[in-house]
């Protein structure tokens, strides 16, 4: 099989035309999984594959990673082959933050009658979830206030870490030296996200290698991480990855 990750969007809050950061892993040009889901990023998703997602992971609840949300039940709702199909995998800690920002405004819909989360099938993991055979890691990341960001990591193929900090600990114990990192990375950092300088500092030189940076400022930004040696992200672009490890439930 070919496994790639399709960048759909690598831009930071403010930076709208790189796109919200969100990305889909593909298995063989289908996709399998959509990372986040943006005020833009529904859109963008449709373009790419003319559908919508079957399945969603969130990192955490900020608007720009999940303010597709309410467009994406309307059309989910409306249409009763995929009403209810649609797994939104999120760690149990993000539900109350999660059902604040998109699903406990007063009526999802002006007809009333309806619960937003009757148009998905909502999952909830600690340690991570299956899907479609393959056991997917979750793990913390720092992001603001603590247990409300959450990255994710498929064994010998990826590890995307959501908006974080360095978390030099956690990729130790969780990449292989085949993985690629998908690390959120602007030029500068402040106490919510990494800047390059927090990059060189914290994490080793074999985890720098494996690493592709997203979530920057601007085009501008990106060129200038890229001067520095690093790999950046481009909205559209698709990497490829090496195959996940066959999880011990599925082999064989």
């Amino acid at each position: 099989m070919n496994w790639h990750l399709h960048f759909l969007g690598v831009g930071a809050a403010h930076a709208v035309e790189l796109g919200s950061s969100a990305v889909v892993l593909e298995r063989d040009g289908e996709p399998l999984l959509l990372i986040d889901c943006g005020p833009d990023t529904l859109d963008r998703y449709q373009a790419a594959y003319g559908s919508l997602p079957r399945a969603i992971f969130i990192t955490h609840t900020h608007m720009d990673h999940v303010g597709g949300m309410e467009r994406l039940f309307t059309r989910l709702w409306f249409d009763e082959r995929l009403r209810g199909r649609t797994r939104v995998f999120a760690h149990a800690a993000l539900l109350p933050w999660l059902q604040t920002r998109v699903a406990d405004y007063p009526g999802a819909l002006a007809e009333g009658g309806v619960n937003f989360w009757e148009a998905f099938h909502l999952v909830p993991c600690t340690r991570g979830f299956w899907l479609d055979g393959l056991w997917f890691d979750v793990f913390a990341t720092r992001h603001h206030v603590p247990g409300t960001s959450y990255g994710l990591a498929l064994d010998g193929s990826f590890a995307y870490t959501g908006d974080t900090r360095p978390i030099p600990e956690v990729l130790d114990a969780l990449v292989g030296e085949s993985m690629l990192i998908a690390h959120d990375c602007g030029l500068v950092g402040n106490p919510s996200h990494t800047g390059v300088d927090d990059i060189e500092r914290e994490y080793s030189e074999t985890l720098r290698r494996q690493m592709m940076l997203y979530h920057y400022g601007s085009a501008a930004d990106g060129a200038a991480l890229a001067a520095r040696g690093y790999r950046i992200a481009i909205s559209g672009e698709r990497i490829a990855l090496a195959s996940p490890t066959v999880p011990r439930a599925s082999a064989g």
